[in-house]
């Protein structure tokens, strides 16, 4: 088996206030924009997408219409300093602070306008301290 795409999907409240957090964020850019979906690619890697749905669409199933809870997605990315201070500046719902983590990210914790938790990391070595 062999897959042509992977894409990860979201589903928010405020379609709006999420594409705007993830383009002013992580720098996406904003391949498809309309009223139910919204559809980002990654810098410079137009490819690697993520999806955000309205919650309450008629794709989503009913059960599924509620704030995420026992998940989170990771973007790794070149500076995880600098992207925390970027997220600071926005005022965004940090929950945890950048540090170095035994298996080798140092990583922050946000959570985007949906209440969608996002792991930000980049990775570190031991003489990087």
């Amino acid at each position: 088996m062999s897959f042509k795409r992977i894409l990860t999907n979201i589903s928010a409240n405020d379609l709006s206030a999420c594409r705007d957090f993830y383009v002013q964020l992580l720098v996406f850019a904003v391949k498809y924009d309309s009223d139910r979906y919204v559809q980002l690619g990654a810098p410079g890697l137009m490819e690697l997408e993520f999806g955000i749905i309205k919650r309450t669409h008629d794709l989503v199933p009913n059960a599924y219409q509620t704030a995420p809870t026992g998940m989170y997605v990771t973007f790794v990315v070149p500076d995880v300093d600098e992207v925390y201070k970027k997220a600071q500046e926005m005022g965004a719902g940090v929950i945890q602070e950048p540090r170095n983590e035994f298996y080798g990210q140092r990583r922050f914790l946000v959570l985007d306008p949906a209440d969608c938790l996002k792991d930000v990391c980049t990775p570190w070595r031991e003489q990087d301290k």
